[in-house]
């Protein structure tokens, strides 16, 4: 009877154990096709691939010819108490100018000051506020390397440097205090709008007045070689070289065979735009150097108290440069869009008095008469050899040449 019992008691275990294992059997599948159930797993999005393409960068140019500072421009500027005041002289330019990014001027007349004398021709000295009214009007790129640097010796260009250290946001170049000073001028690398450039001045003329022996960094007198030395030292290291030259023939509204000469050594060193002074009238501009090198012989002046409507007649001159990075990071550089306006130097009275820039936009017979003649005859010189060079800067010409201002 007991092992019957044990008989049934085992048989009860292994029934039920079966039962439990049909049970969890059951439940494992039920899990399971619930489970299947389910959608799969989303896959992670990939990253978008990166399409590279061009990057362009654009800094607008703006250039004048000389300030040339005669005796009469300072005493129309001069106020009761002693000091002088420029500005209104250029407040017609100003609304140009100041919209550009880079804008130029040459200083044609030393500006030692009043401590040293000012004085007229033939050894001129201005005050420090002749480029207090150009900085006021934007311009920010002034070349100081002319036949006048030594006109007030060693003190003069002394002062004229130490005035220019006090201003911010103003590249200069031709003139400085030490060897050490140019080396680290002509070097230098500056930026604008992602274009990176480089800014250096020089002259051919020194009226007589050489720098004393062992310190010509006073005056940055051109030669073939020194200019391939410094340029060298900048050619790899931006994307434009600018030079300011003082050259050429005084009143002669050709191109003379030395600035030929120099153009195209300066073109072959890699410089991208040059900027002639010294003629004191208009001359031609061109494209030299297979398109890659712009040239303007000569801006003429931009204000003085010379004789004769040639020499109180000057050029505004804009252009574009345009900088483009491809996919590769190659760099291509363009010097664009060439554009060109007559300025003219008015003043009124025997006595010479309310000096005032007019661009020709401004122009009439009361300014100037007979001033649609006068525009004709420099189209004709700036365009002698580059005939597709735009007429109005900042304004739009009309089929008859006149410039009218845009609003």
């Amino acid at each position: 009877m007991a092992k019957r019992r044990v008989k049934v008691r085992k048989g009860r275990l292994i029934a039920f154990i079966l039962i439990l294992l049909i049970i969890v059997d059951i439940v494992v599948i039920g899990i399971g096709s619930v489970l299947s159930k389910k959608e799969p797993p989303k896959k992670k999005k990939e990253a978008p691939v990166e399409v590279k393409t061009p990057k362009e960068y654009n800094a607008s140019l703006f250039m004048v010819g000389d300030a040339l500072i005669h005796s009469a421009v300072y005493q129309d500027a001069k106020l009761s108490d002693g000091t002088y005041d420029f500005k209104p002289m250029l407040e017609l330019i100003k609304p140009i100018s100041s919209q550009y990014d880079l804008v130029y001027y040459n200083q044609e007349t030393i500006l030692g000051g009043t401590e040293l004398g000012l004085s007229n021709y033939p050894r001129f000295n201005s005050p420090y506020e002749v480029g207090d009214a150009f900085i006021d009007a934007g311009f920010n790129l002034v070349s100081l390397a002319t036949n006048h640097t030594m006109d007030k010796g060693e003190q003069g260009v002394i002062n004229s440097v130490n005035y220019w250290k006090t201003k911010e946001n103003v590249v200069t170049s031709g003139q400085w205090l030490s060897f050490e000073e140019r080396e680290a001028s002509v070097s230098k690398i500056h930026e604008k709008n992602g274009i990176t450039y480089a800014f250096l001045s020089y002259t051919t003329w020194t009226n007589g007045l050489e720098t004393p022996k062992g310190k010509e960094y006073l005056n940055n007198v051109y030669s073939p070689e020194k200019a391939a030395e410094d340029i060298a030292k900048v050619k790899d290291k931006c994307d434009v070289i600018i030079v300011a030259m003082h050259w050429g023939t005084e009143y002669y509204l050709g191109v003379d065979y030395s600035q030929t000469e120099i153009a195209n050594h300066l073109a072959s060193l890699g410089v991208h735009i040059i900027i002639g002074a010294h003629p004191h009238v208009v001359e031609p501009v061109e494209y030299i150097n297979d398109g890659k090198t712009f040239v303007i012989y000569s801006l003429g002046n931009f204000i003085s108290d010379q004789e004769g409507t040639e020499r109180l007649t000057g050029v505004m001159m804009s252009l574009n440069i345009k900088k483009v990075v491809d996919v590769d990071d190659s760099v291509t550089v363009s010097i664009e869009e060439p554009r060109a306006e007559l300025i003219y130097t008015k003043s009124y009275y025997a006595r010479k008095r309310n000096f005032k820039v007019y661009p020709y936009s401004n122009m009439n017979d009361e300014v100037l008469r007979g001033y649609a003649t006068t525009y004709q005859k420099y189209i004709n010189v700036l365009n002698s050899r580059y005939p597709e060079l735009q007429w109005g800067v900042n304004g739009k010409s009309d089929e008859n040449g006149d410039t009218k201002q845009e609003s």
